[in-house]
């Protein structure tokens, strides 16, 4: 821990997740209100003088409730109002952990968080004590203030001065058992909802930064189009017109106001040159990949075999809020802002790319509005910062919905070939081959790089890099498509006690913008195979919970699966076309269940009208939030099993909007939603991505047998 004295503000200190040593002290800048650690490793708490703590956190807020959490932390630890709790988010560091992703914040922040929080509280309590001249173990700490037992009370803005120069506390720095939380593990409302739904929550579009210039691109039809010439003479005489300039996505127009950009980017005269996959559309694309998925080799003999093939369609992550950041480009330094799960990674691009050291590049986060793994990469802000550079003017760019569902980083398209081998009523060997489309993107250099960090999005969240064959790194023939194996990867069924497992991957590559997708491959690996767990059972005649609880491998797992299986009354008897489903998913160092109800009385328009799920996290930090990501999770479920996928013709995305890119709205949402949270206790676990897999495997499961069919193409409607 490090403590520095600034004016009248304590500020302590922790590294986080740095490989460097912790450092020797941190400084601090003074300013009337807030005092700002600037150490680039630390975790930095500060208390001001008007009683505000301030954590600067190294994650970003893009609706996940991250900063709710991390708050919540603090305020346990110090017996702090949540009120007085303020967590703005960091600016962009040149070292530790400020990676957003891997469904890791909470668990990586749990530890750091607590023990900064408890060590402030020790160090106020030693100042009052030297204040009060009382022995510092008869002191206690509520409401952001510390109290002596005659009824005396200080603020803790009022004791920083002297805590700052506590070396040696007289109570406990340690943080507190589980059994005297009283904010950890208690339902919480989000300490930023009031602003959220006033209007007051400011995103990048929401800022004056820099005076920026209102900024839209023009963008080719196909993917990886080029232009071949463009006549902008009508453009840049419409009124407001400010400047055009081409970069390597299309032709940018900076502008008053957005209506005068869109008005002069159609009138663009621009000749394109067709993509490199202009000739290809999605049948092409599942035959190739079909064809890439490995053998499964030779199974157990005397065994019977149930085999089954499954296709999953590009998905698009869609968030509410388009991509959109502001840019700052001069001579000798550049100012970004912009919603980004990875800030270091894009300075260092943004830097390269406009020409700058990266000292010369600050980047500051803002709160996104959803991202799903989509601002795990930073195209919008690398174009920003090159339009900027071109047009010696701050921008504002903002993508259209069109550009992000045309343009944008999909979740790549995968097929999958299971094999179940049973004899004598049990599993005996489960083998399961995947091949997915890999990125031959030409656009990633002049995007920002953004394969790589893609590749550390899969191995954060899966432990491994490029499982389910989507290697981000390899090379191709400047978009041409080959067919490569890959390296073997483990089925997820090891879940279950399925005897001897295998699996391999193949992959087909294609020019085309991919991206880490919420639950990156278990999205698809963890489907399919709770599909085929319910048609195995189906085979062995065993009722599909029945089956599972006697051969998952875990307790956790099995409880939670107990727990849905009665909260949601599984069997009930229900009428024709309508039916359950279930699935399990295990994975973050937590687990989930999920029963779903379907009405397929039509089949062509399915509603699921209920969906029950159950958590085991370790500690829940905040439930409520945790009950809101379940919920999120499902209607993921719900969209990419129903609805909602992107259909590629000839070399171009032929969706544009919300219109066609069907995502559940609310007359597809379940009628009744329950989440139920195990107080296991310990450690917390993931839980952002945890319940997508579970909640898509349930929805197939419950169409399936409400229509009697075998879904095997997923959405459903492609």
């Amino acid at each position: 821990m490090v403590y520095t004295l600034a004016a009248s503000t304590l500020t302590v200190a922790a590294p986080l997740g740095c490989d460097a040593p912790a450092a020797e002290g941190a400084t601090a800048r003074h300013s009337d209100v807030v005092v700002t650690g600037t150490d680039d490793e630390m975790l930095v708490l500060e208390i001001t003088r008007d009683n505000k703590v301030v954590v600067r956190l190294p994650r970003v807020e893009v609706g996940q409730g991250v900063t709710t959490a991390v708050a919540m932390m603090i305020a346990e630890e110090l017996d702090a109002r949540l009120t007085d709790v303020d967590i703005p988010l960091a600016e962009a560091r040149t070292k530790g952990n400020q990676y957003t992703g891997g469904s890791n914040s909470v668990s990586s922040l749990y530890g750091p968080a607590r023990n900064l929080a408890a060590t402030a509280r020790a160090r106020l309590v030693t100042a009052a004590a030297r204040r009060w001249r009382l022995p510092a173990r008869v002191l206690r700490t509520r409401d952001t203030m510390v109290v002596a037992p005659d009824g005396r009370t200080a603020t803790f803005g009022s004791l920083t001065e002297t805590a700052a120069r506590v070396r040696r506390p007289r109570v406990s720095s340690k943080p507190k058992p589980a059994s005297r939380h009283r904010v950890i593990g208690h339902p919480t409302t989000r300490i930023d909802a009031h602003d959220i739904v006033t209007g007051r929550a400011r995103y990048t579009g929401d800022l004056p930064a820099a005076a920026a210039k209102p900024t839209v691109v023009a963008r080719p039809p196909t993917l990886g189009g080029k232009v071949v010439s463009v006549d902008d003479r009508a453009a840049r005489a419409l009124p407001g017109v400010l400047e055009v300039v081409r970069i390597p996505g299309g032709v940018a127009v900076v502008a008053e106001s957005f209506h005068y950009a869109f008005k002069a980017r159609d009138a663009l005269r621009i000749t394109w040159s067709d993509g490199p996959l202009a000739e290809l559309s999605d049948a092409a694309i599942r035959s190739r990949l079909r064809a890439a998925v490995p053998p499964l080799g030779r199974p157990p003999r005397g065994s019977a075999q149930l085999e089954e093939r499954f296709e999953f369609a590009f998905v698009g992550h869609a968030p509410m809020e388009v991509l959109t950041a502001v840019a700052d480009v001069r001579a000798r330094r550049a100012e970004i802002w912009f919603s980004s799960q990875s800030p270091m990674g894009a300075r260092e691009d943004i830097a390269s790319a406009v020409g700058l050291p990266a000292s010369a590049v600050r980047v500051h986060v803002v709160r996104g509005g959803g991202s799903f793994g989509r601002r795990l990469d930073h195209d919008a802000a690398m174009e920003a910062a090159l339009i900027s550079k071109k047009a010696h003017l701050p921008v504002k760019l903002m993508w259209s919905r069109a550009d992000d569902i045309k343009h944008g980083r999909m979740r790549p398209a995968f097929q999958h070939r299971i094999r179940v081998s049973h004899a004598q009523g049990r599993v005996v060997a489960f083998a399961h081959a995947t091949a997915s489309v890999s990125e031959a993107w030409e656009g990633k250099s002049a995007q920002g790089g953004t394969s790589g960090v893609v590749t550390s999005a899969q191995g954060v969240t899966r432990g491994v890099v490029a499982r389910g064959g989507t290697a981000r790194g390899a090379t191709s023939a400047r978009g041409g498509i080959t067919a490569a194996a890959t390296s073997p990867i483990p089925s997820d069924s090891g879940l279950y006690n399925f005897g001897k497992l295998s699996g391999d991957s193949g992959s087909v590559e294609l020019a085309m913008p991919l991206g880490a997708w919420r639950s990156v491959d278990s999205g698809t690996v963890r489907t399919a195979e709770e599909i085929v767990v319910d048609e195995i059972a189906r085979t062995l005649g065993k009722d599909p919970v029945a089956f599972r609880r006697t051969t998952l491998r875990g307790k956790a797992v099995r409880a939670v699966l107990d727990k849905v299986a009665t909260a949601g009354q599984w069997g009930r008897t229900m009428p024709a076309g309508q039916a359950q489903g279930v699935a399990v998913h295990e994975e973050y160092g937590s687990c989930v269940a999920c029963l779903v109800e379907i009405d397929a009385v039509d089949p062509e328009n399915p509603r699921v009208t209920k969906v029950v799920m159950a958590a085991d996290v370790g500690t829940a930090v905040n439930p409520r939030g945790l009950e809101a990501q379940l919920m999120g999770t499902a209607v993921d479920g719900i969209s990419t099993i129903l609805r909602a996928g992107l259909h590629i013709d000839r070399g171009a995305v032929r969706e544009s909007s919300y219109a066609d890119f069907h995502w559940a709205r609310q007359r597809h949402a379940p009628l009744h939603f329950e989440a139920h949270i195990l107080p296991t206790g310990g450690e917390p676990g993931g839980a952002g991505e945890l319940g997508v897999p579970a909640a898509a495997g349930a929805v197939a499961n419950a169409y399936a047998r409400a229509t009697g069919t075998k879904p095997r193409r997923f959405p459903l409607n492609f």
